[in-house]
């Protein structure tokens, strides 16, 4: 029995594409501190902001603004899948088109379709859950840190998809079904992440309490957003999308400009060290 179940898995292995078994030399993620966490808050405060410019101020409309940021996203999946390492330009410009496109996908469902938030927020908890069933299962392990072949990063991004359109669900829920505003939806969401991290620090598994944190900052960068960009009149400080999206992706680029030359001076640190041990 045991050699026919090997038998089984061999031939299983030897019929999958050879594109999605393809293997890398590192990771295609980038590492997880500081920079990372405040570029997808902010991130996630563009693709809010910006989806709702794109529809509302600029007239184009929910089915053009979509067709538009998924064609753009399309174009920057291409470019993750098909690079070999974590090219940070390119890693985050996925992540930006997928909020946009899973604040589209929500706002469809919740302003066109009439979804009630709470039957979407639980669809995509539900959807999330399945995604990550079938990539355990497939592969044993939910770590971002082990994302070294094709399958991994598809399914990767397919719970990133997932975790901003549950994510804007959610956020417009607390704040808009259950009226808890745009104050009170970003200091409750910077709570719970706090309470995230500080259960990682104590000992919780690191890997479910990743994707909890991950989860909660679309909901805290969309609150934040509306929170400088809406109009006092609901709740807001009146920054407008257009001023808000300007100083949060001039921060985005920043940011994203610091961590593609960190490795450089990481070597160049090393190098530093080794010469003065040699003297």
């Amino acid at each position: 029995m045991h050699d026919a179940a090997n038998d089984r898995n061999a031939a299983i292995e030897t019929t999958r594409p050879r594109w999605i078994e393809r293997r890398f030399d590192r990771s295609k993620v980038p590492e997880i501190g500081l920079a990372f966490w405040a570029v997808k808050i902010l991130s996630t405060t563009v693709g809010e902001t910006g989806a709702d410019y794109l529809a509302v101020h600029a007239g184009l409309g929910t089915l053009l603004t979509g067709a538009i940021t998924a064609a753009l996203l399309l174009c920057a999946l291409l470019m993750q899948l098909n690079r070999d390492r974590y090219v940070p330009a390119i890693y985050w410009l996925t992540v930006v088109l997928l909020s946009v496109v899973g604040t589209q996908v929500t706002d469809a469902l919740t302003d066109g379709l009439e979804v009630s938030l709470y039957l979407s927020t639980g669809v995509f908890a539900l959807a999330l859950g399945l995604v990550f069933a079938a990539w355990y299962r497939s592969e044993g392990t939910l770590s971002i840190h082990s994302i070294t072949t094709r399958r991994r990063e598809l399914f990767y991004w397919a719970a990133i998809l997932l975790t901003f359109a549950l994510g804007t669900a959610a956020g417009d829920l607390a704040t808009e079904a259950l009226g808890m505003g745009f104050t009170l939806g970003v200091g409750l969401c910077a709570a719970l992440i706090a309470a995230s991290a500080l259960a990682w620090r104590i000992g919780a598994p690191p890997v479910p309490m990743f994707w909890i944190a991950y989860v909660l900052t679309r909901p805290l960068g969309a609150s934040l957003g509306d929170l400088l960009s809406q109009s006092p009149s609901y709740g807001g400080l009146g920054w407008g999308t257009v001023p808000t999206s300007i100083v949060f992706l001039f921060a985005i680029v920043g940011l994203v400009g610091w961590m593609t030359g960190r490795p450089a001076r990481i070597e160049r640190r090393i190098q530093a060290m080794r010469q003065t041990r040699l003297k």
